[in-house]
């Protein structure tokens, strides 16, 4: 094969090598499209490669977990101690913890703490303190987001995330090393799926893959911002990211109206959905208000046959993350009702149902891996071994082809290797015999974009 200015330029034995040109032996190992993961957040996972993370192994107690951040904490300065990030807890390792618990660990820094959901952040009395919350237990507290029990804060902040960088005043994080991770990963391009993006955001991934600090090609989904912003070379605008939760369903006809809005502009919504009602809310919104190409369901955690049907019947795609099978099913066989555990994180059913799929990994909600996430979506085996839906299994094939769809048509089908097509690939440490028959085993020896070598083991 030879690639000229950025394509795919030829591919038969009987090239050879012109003067000057780089070469690649591939010694028989599979040649793949660059995956492009369909769901992550970026800047949460760039901020998550310097935090602590509570999974893979998650602290067996609540003692090991409190060793875990005294740990951190003794490593600050006394006089001026950073902030203690900790991400991916989950109440199983040690309760519904709050500030008073934190400041028992680690009194004197300030900590953070994010739930594995995402959209729970615990934090302790230095930390409050350090985000201007002097007076902690006053009035002057009350516009902030944060729990109140008998009048005193909790330290727990549900979905402050916006007024949390606001106070941090923090810049955002540079993406090098998260662009770097994917790039070992064989990973060419990702969707961000932050609800929130704005033109802050896109401006600054602009600037990254501007600065050569963020290699891959981005989708941005996000808030009604982005409406008016132009392409970028390597960015482009999403669709409009519409976030739900059965707790606080928003009004119906509000909702119809931020979807007729969104496809009123020319953009394809993107629903999140991890419960039954939050599926059937948004497919009786879209429903009423009408579909248009693009239009997808995030995550379809539960999706039992009946909801099935009515995502075939508005021609949704449905993008979900196998990986979790994996990462959480031992905590998902405790916690979830029996009668959605069939159901979880499907792959078969959607399938047989003429549902176009594809998968994200969440990073960093989940792990960044995506071959990993293959696996699990073959195997559909927790991480201690037991089985989670195992008549929802795909073909390695089928895994593999979750992650090489195009960013506008994720389902669709995969991209190919062929002259005319950019060069964005990866080399795999195998043949393809051997990488389908372990996909969590794959390695990748070498990732190309648009023509040019951006990561390859030494």
């Amino acid at each position: 094969m030879r690639l000229t200015d950025g394509r795919i330029a030829g591919i038969g034995p009987g090239l050879r090598p012109r003067e000057g040109e780089a070469v690649i032996d591939a010694r028989g190992r599979a040649l793949s499209v660059g995956l492009h993961d369909h769901h992550v957040h970026l800047m949460a996972q760039a901020a998550a490669l310097e935090s602590l993370t509570c999974s893979d192994p998650a602290p067996s107690s609540a003692e090991d977990f409190a060793d875990l951040l005294l740990v951190r904490a003794r490593r600050e300065d006394p006089a001026a101690p950073g902030w203690i990030r900790c991400i991916g807890y989950h109440e199983s390792i040690a309760g519904l913890i709050d500030r008073n618990w934190l400041d028992s660990v680690a009194p004197h820094v300030p900590v953070r703490i994010q739930h594995r959901s995402g959209r729970l952040w615990i934090l302790n009395t230095c930390a409050l303190r350090r985000l201007g919350m002097d007076e902690i237990d006053t009035e002057s507290t009350r516009a902030a987001p944060l729990e109140r029990i008998d009048g005193r804060l909790t330290g727990r902040l549900f979905d402050g995330d916006e007024w949390l960088r606001e106070r941090l005043a923090g810049t955002y994080p540079s993406l090098a090393r998260t662009s770097e991770a994917l790039a070992r990963l064989g990973v060419t391009g990702v969707t961000d799926a932050g609800a929130r993006n704005g033109r802050g955001e896109f401006a600054h991934f602009v600037g990254e893959r501007r600065g050569g600090r963020l290699k891959q090609d981005v989708l941005v989904m996000g808030s009604a911002e982005l409406d008016d912003l132009a392409d970028a070379p390597g960015i482009r605008v999403g669709p409009t990211k519409l976030y739900l939760r059965d707790a606080e369903l928003p009004p119906f006809e509000e909702f119809c109206h931020a979807i007729s809005r969104s496809h009123a502009v020319g953009r394809p919504v993107a629903i999140h959905c991890v419960t039954r009602g939050e599926l059937i809310f948004a497919t009786a919104a879209l429903r009423q208000c009408g579909t248009m190409p693009g239009d997808r369901i995030e995550h379809a955690s539960v999706a039992p046959p009946e909801a099935l049907e009515l995502l075939r019947e508005l021609k949704l795609t449905v993008v979900t993350q196998p990986n979790f099978v994996f990462e959480r099913g031992d905590s998902y066989l405790n916690e979830v009702d029996r009668e959605d555990l069939p159901w979880l994180y499907c792959g078969r059913g959607f399938a047989r149902a003429g549902i176009p799929l594809a998968a994200g990994t969440d990073a960093p909600c989940g792990d960044l891996n995506p071959w990993t996430a293959m696996a699990a979506a073959v195997s559909r085996s927790t991480r201690n071994g037991a089985l989670v839906g195992p008549d929802e299994a795909l073909a390695p094939d089928e895994a593999l082809a979750l992650f090489t769809g195009d960013a506008n048509d994720p389902g669709g089908p995969p991209r190919r290797i062929e002259d005319g097509a950019r060069g964005d690939l990866c080399l795999l440490d195998r043949s393809w015999e051997a990488a389908l028959d372990d996909l969590a085993a794959v390695a990748v020896d070498a990732t190309i974009k648009d023509g040019r070598v951006i990561w390859q083991r030494q």
